[in-house]
């Protein structure tokens, strides 16, 4: 005998969670079941009472800041449940009218229809690495406020620095020399530096923990290996595996520049073809690393003295690999810069082929996962 299957919609808030239901069939019944509280407890006395009645039970929800706490319980109890990225839903472009009922019959409708696909959930360790990653990012983003509120302040009463760089052990005594002509001034600058040194301190606490973590980590291997290319270090390595997780679970290393978003746009109709930037859809937080590591190819090719300590003991593949890329995207750029094109623009297209090389590696570096 065929069980039937039910599609469960949950729209899920910080203190409710809204659940649709959807029966089996093109013209199964759609139905709101009603709104239940935002804990776990609340949900798993719905699923009993929905499984009374003898029906296979199938969840979606859209990820948000309530996390993946209710995908985990879900699963390790046996349910089927994916969570989707709510920038992947398919809407009418005439619906105007958005409620959380009408989100939650839309969610089971369409996981009824297979128009819903699942978004990558991470392990409990892996998203855990993720957190610390994103919190250095984080303390990273308040420093640098911190610095330009100084800086801001200094300007404000006539101090300029001369020197070339700032933010060394020069331009750090020139500010500690300054003397303000009013108390209240005197104040508010050590206030400004004292916040500036607090930032720092946390980053340089976040990096060390990092460093203390990742040896323990499942995909340590995988992080290591990416660390023999150029421009990628520790923390470019552990942002791109903690927010990717392993990178051989994309088909292709298109399919991995598409994923991050590091792929043109196209709006192209008949024989007229339209380019624009890239879609810039997918893990911001990767793009953003990429991108900062591609600026390291505008200089030509070589293996330094840090470089090398990193690749010390890797296998002989992946160190070619890191050689072919360093090779080609240090050719491409002082290329591409000769022909004219916006620097930002050949940083954006070395940032998309150091993501193929990166998917190169972890194949070398996991072949039993490769797809």
């Amino acid at each position: 005998m065929k069980k039937n299957i039910t599609f469960v919609g949950l729209d899920v808030h910080k203190d409710s969670i809204d659940v649709a239901l959807a029966d089996a069939g093109r013209d199964g019944d759609v139905r709101f079941y009603g709104t239940i509280g935002g804990d776990l407890e609340s949900l798993h006395k719905v699923i009993r009472k929905l499984q009374s009645k003898g029906s296979e039970l199938r969840f979606v929800y859209e990820a948000g800041p309530c996390g993946y706490e209710i995908y985990r319980s879900l699963t390790n109890q046996g349910f089927d449940c994916i969570v989707v990225a709510p920038s992947k839903i398919p809407r009418k472009s005439g619906d105007r009218i958005k409620n959380d009922r009408r989100d939650a019959l839309s969610l089971a409708r369409l996981h009824r229809s297979g128009d819903l696909a699942g978004v990558y959930v991470p392990t409990v360790e892996h998203e855990a690495m993720r957190d610390l990653s994103r919190g250095r990012e984080d303390a990273v983003k308040a420093l640098r406020v911190a610095r330009q509120l100084l800086l801001a302040f200094l300007l404000r009463h006539g101090h300029r620095y001369s020197g070339k760089s700032y933010w060394t052990k020069a331009h750090n005594n020139w500010i500690a020399g300054i003397k303000m002509p009013h108390r209240a001034q005197q104040i508010a600058l050590q206030e400004y530096v004292h916040a500036t040194q607090e930032q720092l301190e946390r980053v340089q606490r976040f990096t060390q923990q990092i460093q203390e973590l990742v040896p323990q980590w499942q995909l340590a291997p995988l992080v290591t290996t990416l660390q023999a290319l150029r421009g990628v270090s520790l923390i470019v390595a552990v942002t791109t595996v903690a927010e990717l997780g392993d990178l051989t679970r994309f088909d292709s290393a298109k399919q991995l520049m598409a994923y991050l978003g590091l792929v043109p746009s196209e709006h192209s109709s008949g024989s007229a073809i339209r380019r624009g930037g890239i879609t810039k859809s997918g893990n911001g937080h990767v793009r953003r690393a990429l991108t900062e590591a591609a600026h390291t190819y505008c200089h030509p090719a070589r293996e330094g003295r840090a470089l090398l300590a990193r690749t010390e003991g890797l296998p002989q593949e992946v160190r070619s690999i890191a050689w072919k890329a360093q090779v080609r995207l240090c050719g491409r750029f002082k290329k591409l810069i000769a022909r004219g094109k916006n620097k930002k623009a050949v940083i954006t297209a070395t940032a998309r082929e150091l993501a193929a090389f990166m998917w190169a590696i972890a194949c070398a570096t996991l072949p039993g996962e490769t797809a």
